[in-house]
């Protein structure tokens, strides 16, 4: 009994380890193509002063700055920004 009371702050450490790693989900980064440049558009609210997602079925906003990332939203990116 008193090895295994002497290892529970081990168990416990390792489980909290692995609760905030199950538990957390991780960050989607969001970036739009406006001409030739990707813009980061994370934590955005698309908006009239922001960026729009005009109904279109191509790509609007992406995970990552490249052309083959997985899609995040459709529609033609309108940049307002400018």
């Amino acid at each position: 009994m008193n090895k295994i009371a002497g290892k529970l702050p081990i168990i416990a450490f390792v489980f909290a380890a692995f609760a905030a790693f199950a538990f957390t989900s991780p960050q989607v980064s969001e970036y739009g193509l406006s001409g030739s440049n990707w813009i980061n558009v994370t934590g955005l609210t698309p908006g009239p002063t922001t960026y729009q997602c005009n109904s279109d079925p191509q790509a609007c906003t992406r995970q990552e700055p490249n052309l083959s990332a997985p899609v995040v939203k459709t529609g033609i990116f309108v940049n307002n920004m400018d």
